[in-house]
């Protein structure tokens, strides 16, 4: 068995203050993968930021306390790769990828369009750019776990006031007719509805209004797969127990091949 994990810790110090490396102690994941560390290397000085027991990577935006992720893993890889390849988004600190044998691991974080239309349409950009690297993606000989904050809700059971915010970044049509695409025509899975069906899952809520409390939520956290760990997928965790981030840790455990 194969224990994934991926969480926009919202803030790698903030998310240590609250208790995350202690419970990633506890549950012990295989691989960790952190969107939106906020920091920078020179940052990262205390040992809580590399645990006993794991290998640990970072790829931090240039801008200080801004975007960046992690991966954290109790196998080393064959090798890893910090950045896609584009300056511009290679600057923010949104993609790193560690290679085994025959699977990749990618840490994944998409730009949010909230803020203003010129980053929406940065948003939709990527998404246009990044078909063609997924197509080689899907032509490798391995297998890739896709993992991270897409900034996207897919479907109406995605999000829970989801006639209110057919007009908001995160569920507008042309957002959705992306990720229709991503699940069809090329080739990949969401991971998660591969084994949980239900409604009310959600990875994020707005700090406004007790959206946590009433779980008024959205399910923008993914981990996106080759259809051949499709078939591997063993069952899934959103964890809300104990809350790191305005995100929730969502964990996937794959059978590995031949067992």
């Amino acid at each position: 068995m194969q224990t994934v994990t991926t969480l926009n810790i919202n803030g790698i110090r903030a998310g240590s203050r609250k208790g995350f490396f202690q419970w990633l102690q506890t549950c012990a994941p295989d691989v960790v993968c952190l969107q939106e560390i906020k920091a920078q290397l020179h940052q990262l000085r205390d040992l809580c930021y590399f645990p006993p027991g794991y290998h640990s990577y970072f790829h931090a935006a240039q801008k200080p306390g801004y975007s960046g992720v992690a991966i954290y893993t109790r196998e080393q890889p064959q090798a890893v790769q910090y950045g896609i390849g584009w300056p511009d988004f290679d600057a923010e600190g949104r993609f790193l990828r560690i290679d085994f044998a025959d699977l990749s691991i990618v840490s994944l974080y998409l730009p949010s369009g909230s803020s203003k239309s010129e980053r929406q349409d940065y948003k939709m950009r990527i998404l246009e750019r990044l078909v063609p690297v997924l197509n080689d993606f899907r032509s490798q000989p391995r297998e890739f776990i896709l993992c991270g904050d897409w900034n996207i809700a897919h479907q109406q059971i995605d999000l829970k006031n989801w006639r209110s915010n057919q007009d908001r970044s995160g569920f507008l049509p042309e957002e959705r007719a992306w990720m229709d695409g991503l699940f069809g025509a090329l080739g990949w899975m969401d991971g998660f509805r591969v084994v949980d069906a239900q409604p009310d899952q959600y990875t994020w809520w707005s700090n406004r209004g007790q959206a946590w409390d009433r779980n008024v939520g959205w399910r923008i956290d993914y981990q996106v797969v080759t259809p051949g760990l499709g078939t591997r997928i063993c069952d899934a965790e959103i964890y809300k127990d104990q809350r790191f981030s305005d995100h929730a840790p969502l964990t996937l455990r794959y059978r590995r091949e031949g067992t």
